[in-house]
């Protein structure tokens, strides 16, 4: 117990400035968390190969990542804002193991029935268990910023990330087949919560463990709205990947994650961009000072679109470069296979840059208090995706899911965009 305590004491040890540590171990926690879903995908096809490197691509930021928002039941807003205490952490963590079971069920049952190989559902299966204890510790890490301590959150999302996707690493490279590296994995995942977010939980003052199942109720209730919106969004997004994996091959499903990856740096960067003008939208808008609201709308939504297309003249220009670099980077049993991409590839980068402007919009209504017509939106693009993006893979393949993404971001960017026009309007009206 001693030695719990110490080790505890330890990771909770800030320095003089908490604020300046809050920060850094935040930022670290995000990075780490980021580097790791963009560089994990292009490794692994690197150390076993195209076939079972797809398997993963897909397993790890699709499938795996899509059961994580079922997890995770977008609870954490609600959590580390409840600064008044209505709901207890044994409430919110009943609620998350009720949700992380949900979760591994829905794995489970889609995998047996989705006519997979032994070996391909194994390894999937892993991958949503890697995920699920991400949604689980998040439990843990949103009471430690509830407390005040966000470099607690930071410091468990730093070294879980760093023990699991290590442990994962090093048994690859040892020659380990990759259902038993993502069991690794796994174990290392378990391990981490045990090692980072258990003992801490311990000595922070004023947590109340005792839950009840007459919370359970109430908490669903808040957070189902914005829980389905998550989950559709993410859909929408995936939809291309989805449909690769049922009418293509696991080795078409590694390429275009690869050529999906920067997406993830573009979102990245729109955050950088998005999250600070935050609080000023919403400060203009309950003030009242509408033409400041939307003069700062058209700012940051001129630079995104800036930034968006000064990606897509880059790609035109530099990207069969970068894809062959990318080619040789992976081996010599890669080369050419990514350059004949090129058009597919400077797709996806447009589709992301309407993916951050329609983020932007995302937020205004959020701001504007119109959570019905996000449902409604993507409700709405959900069902157009689960058409359009079979449909254009059956007909094109890999260029056909770019052409599937970059439309289906393009819809909602749009309805989005008009949803905030229109929600301004009748706000600004009442």
């Amino acid at each position: 117990m001693r030695i719990t305590d110490s080790w505890a004491a330890l990771l909770m040890r800030t320095g003089p400035n908490r604020e300046k540590q809050n920060i850094v171990w935040n930022m670290a926690g995000s990075f780490c968390y980021a580097f790791a879903s963009m560089v994990l995908t292009f490794l692994v096809m690197r150390i076993v190969g195209k076939e079972q490197g797809g398997v993963f691509a897909f397993g790890f930021s699709t499938f795996g990542q899509q059961l994580f928002i079922l997890a995770y039941f977008g609870i954490r807003p609600f959590q580390v804002t409840d600064g008044a205490g209505q709901f207890r952490f044994g409430d919110y963590f009943y609620h998350r193991c009720l949700t992380c079971m949900i979760a591994l069920l829905a794995g489970a049952g889609y995998l047996l029935v989705c006519g997979y190989t032994p070996q391909k559902a194994g390894i999937i299966f892993l991958l949503v268990c890697y995920k699920v204890i991400d949604g689980f510790a998040d439990v843990f890490e949103s009471e430690f910023q509830r407390a005040g301590h966000l470099h607690l959150t930071g410091k468990s999302n730093t070294f879980r990330t760093i023990l699991s996707v290590g442990i994962f690493l090093v048994v690859l490279l040892a020659g380990v087949p990759l259902l038993w590296a993502c069991g690794a994995a796994v174990a290392a995942q378990i391990a981490g919560v045990i090692l980072f977010d258990i003992p801490v939980l311990g000595r922070l003052e004023g947590v109340d463990r005792k839950g009840s199942r007459d919370c359970l109720g109430p908490l669903t209730g808040a957070a189902w709205l914005l829980f389905l919106s998550v989950f559709l969004d993410f859909y929408i997004f995936s939809a291309a990947k989805y449909a690769i994996d049922a009418h293509m091959d696991d080795v078409a499903s590694g390429y275009f994650n690869v050529i999906f990856m920067p997406t993830s740096v573009i979102n990245l960067a729109a955050g950088f961009v998005i999250r600070p003008v935050l609080t000023y939208l919403t400060d203009d808008w309950n003030q009242g000072r509408y033409p400041e609201f939307v003069r700062m709308l058209k700012r940051i939504s001129l630079l995104i679109a800036a930034l968006g297309g000064l990606a897509a003249v880059l790609t035109w220009l530099l990207g069969r470069p970068v894809l062959g670099i990318m080619e040789r980077i992976l081996g010599a049993s890669y080369a050419g296979s990514l350059v004949r991409y090129h058009g597919a590839f400077l797709l996806i980068v447009l589709g992301g840059g309407f993916y951050a402007l329609l983020n932007l919009h995302y937020y205004v209504l959020v701001i504007l208090r119109q959570q019905l017509m996000i449902f409604g939106i993507y409700a709405l693009l959900a069902v157009l995706a689960a058409v359009l993006a079979p449909a254009l893979v059956k007909q094109g393949g890999i260029a056909g899911a770019a052409l599937a993404y970059l439309t289906l971001m393009v819809v909602m960017a749009v309805c989005f965009a008009a949803g905030a026009w229109r929600g301004f309007r009748r706000g600004k009206g009442s």
